[in-house]
């Protein structure tokens, strides 16, 4: 497949290339704009520098209550179950992630368009934006699967066509995270480079990578690299707790071998300016629930939204 002349980040190639350094800021917004929002100067160099950010307690404890009994419920509803967003563990019917959770879920719809979150999100992003992709996911006690180490940005780029590094990611604990429970692993500063990988992308490769991602896996060396240049950080923290990260920033996770379950609500802004194109892996579109291209309008927000009332 030969390389688009819009395609600033070329990945899924035949054979090994080297890393890229990024070509867009990690911080969009400029001048009044990057000073006037809710982070503050030192936040925003923690940002550019890691890659990411965590809040403890974001969340108060009878909203965290709510998003809990919804996945519950989500757990006992064939419908929710059969729907084709819904992921479930390998080879059981556990559910792993459900996705397009903020059309499924007014709550969700409402956490989304909170002001505390869009107003940061116009802070990194410098422009409007609109939700990308969310999902709950579920990492059940004993036997909860992992994630491969991966930059989001890689595959929505191969898969969903999204042209730059423009978006960003808002991960919120539903359970409380613990070093024994699998929790979300990062490697600051890896957000800076872009690392190609290897391998022709099969159509609808959704329909396994999103209970096994085999491909847009960076190759051991390159990980080896990055984590040896800046560490691995695993936050942890109560349920209610937020982690903010850049698209291409590398994370992954382990395997829940604790009794404790992992559960998260897990939401991704794009900026306005940055709409899909065609995918670069040269395959059709994923669906709208992965790759939102359907309802891009720019999000309003909502004022004083009581999370904890919605049905």
């Amino acid at each position: 497949m030969e390389t688009r002349a819009d395609d600033f980040y070329p990945t899924r190639l035949e054979r090994p290339a080297a890393p890229i350094d990024r070509l867009d800021p990690v911080i969009h917004s400029q001048g009044k704009d990057r000073t006037s929002g809710p982070l503050s100067e030192a936040e925003l160099a923690m940002y550019e520098r890691d890659g990411f950010l965590v809040f403890n307690n974001f969340l108060d404890k009878e909203t965290v209550k709510r998003f809990r009994e919804d996945l519950e419920a989500y757990e006992d509803d064939d419908s929710v179950l059969r729907s084709e967003g819904t992921i479930t563990e390998t080879g059981k019917q556990e559910i792993r992630s459900v996705f397009g959770i903020h059309e499924l879920s007014p709550r969700f719809d409402k956490l989304t368009r909170n002001p505390a979150i869009l107003d940061m999100v116009h802070q990194l992003l410098g422009s409007d934006a609109y939700i990308h992709q969310s999902r709950i996911n579920f990492k059940p006690g004993f036997h909860g699967k992992g994630f491969d180490w991966h930059s989001d940005f890689e595959t929505w780029h191969a898969e969903d066509g999204m042209p730059r590094m423009r978006a960003v990611s808002f991960s919120i604990a539903l359970t409380d995270n613990t070093p024994f429970n699998g929790p979300l692993m990062l490697i600051p500063g890896s957000h800076k480079t872009f690392i190609p990988c290897v391998g022709r992308t099969p159509e609808d490769n959704y329909q396994s990578s999103l209970k096994k991602q085999e491909l847009g896996v960076p190759s051991n060396r390159d990980l080896k690299r990055m984590a040896d240049n800046y560490g691995i950080k695993a936050p942890t923290g109560p349920a209610g707790s937020l982690i903010v990260f850049e698209c291409n920033t590398l994370h992954a996770s382990n395997a829940n071998m604790s009794p404790w379950p992992r559960s998260n609500l897990f939401f991704v802004y794009n900026s306005v300016e940055n709409q899909l194109t065609q995918p670069f892996c040269g395959n059709k579109a994923r669906p709208d629930f992965l790759g939102n291209r359907t309802n891009t309008r720019a999000l309003q927000p909502l004022q004083a939204p009581d999370l904890s009332e919605v049905g």
